[in-house]
């Protein structure tokens, strides 16, 4: 039995900033972001929107799309980074609006990576036959922790939401094979200090600290090394791709690899522009865009690829 995708949907807030909107308030220019990440907009969730409230949307239309009712989930997984509380879960309260009296639910913790993480988690319990249909969300609003004064981070993150269903088959289609990894020696390169444990007061601050440099060096090496790996596991190659849809952070991070694994463009769904970096939520968002305009078809080779804070990187490798 695979771990077969029967339904996608997807939400982002109504709230659209340009760049040229972010150059009243921080020193930049819509030319210096476009060019240095390829973002022209972001969606900002106010301030009575939490992650799952965009959560909640994007399952109930990737529910609808695979024809199930909450009640037919055995699992709810969330990829997130800024969960509503520290404690209950994400996945517990959708679990709860959603009435899915069945269903398990838990938090995957993966930053940008988020989504490939409970993806691959999801997969081992429906091909271990534990589970039938899994409910799988990658949702972020890290717009709610940048310092809108950095312009090193705050014009590169917007909010939203993404989700896929999950059930078990047998006719050939679903994930062909994961992988994962994680450079924990790389953990103070991309890291919001305050909140946890560590400084509960937040003396460290609540905002997102990035050492660029390092993170797009991480970024570009490992989005080809996990492309590759996970194509091997499959026993493909680079060239059995029909169309990959890598983590949507940087156009400049996604060309660079493309251009070095001669993966022609139109086999690369990019829609960064659009929304920024959604962490978690960035890849399901572009992976229901896709479908919708009909770019993915039956049968299609589809490689989901990201990496994110940890470091972590990981990709799937799908059957459509």
């Amino acid at each position: 039995m695979r771990a077969k995708i029967i339904g996608v949907g997807s939400c982002v807030p109504e709230k659209v900033v340009t760049n040229h909107e972010l150059t009243k308030t921080v020193d930049t220019s819509d030319e210096w972001i476009r060019t240095r990440t390829g973002i022209q907009e972001r969606r900002l969730s106010d301030e009575a929107t939490a992650t799952s409230d965009l959560a909640i949307v994007a399952a109930e239309r990737a529910l609808a799309k695979a024809n199930l009712s909450a009640q037919d989930l055995d699992l709810i997984i969330v990829g997130t980074t800024t969960p509503d509380t520290l404690f209950p879960s994400v996945a517990c309260i959708l679990q709860g609006k959603l009435s899915a009296v069945k269903a398990a639910a838990f938090d995957v913790s993966a930053a940008c990576s988020g989504f490939n993480f409970a993806l691959t988690t999801a997969t081992q319990f429906i091909e271990n036959g534990l589970y039938k249909n899994v409910l799988v969300i990658g949702a972020d609003t890290l717009t709610k922790y940048v310092d809108w004064n950095d312009r090193g981070t705050c014009v590169l993150f917007g909010d939203g939401a993404g989700a896929v269903v999950l059930t078990a088959s047998d006719d050939g289609s679903g994930v062909l094979a994961s992988w994962l990894k994680a450079e924990g020696h790389l953990s103070d390169k991309l890291i919001m200090p305050g909140g946890g444990s560590r400084d509960p007061g937040q003396k460290n601050g609540r905002f997102i600290t990035m050492d660029g440099k390092n993170v797009f060096k991480f970024a570009t090496r490992v989005l080809e090394e996990s492309i590759l790996a996970v194509l091997k596991k499959a026993n493909l190659e680079t060239k059995d791709i029909d169309l990959l849809i890598p983590h949507q952070a940087n156009s400049r991070i996604i060309s660079h690899v493309v251009k070095k694994m001669d993966l022609p463009n139109e086999k690369v769904f990019v829609n960064l522009h659009k929304y920024g970096n959604t962490s978690a939520a960035s890849i399901p968002i572009a992976l229901d865009e896709a479908f919708a305009e009909g770019i993915i078809k039956a049968g299609d080779i589809v490689v989901l690829s990201g990496f994110g804070a940890g470091l972590t990187c990981g990709a799937n490798i799908i059957k459509w």
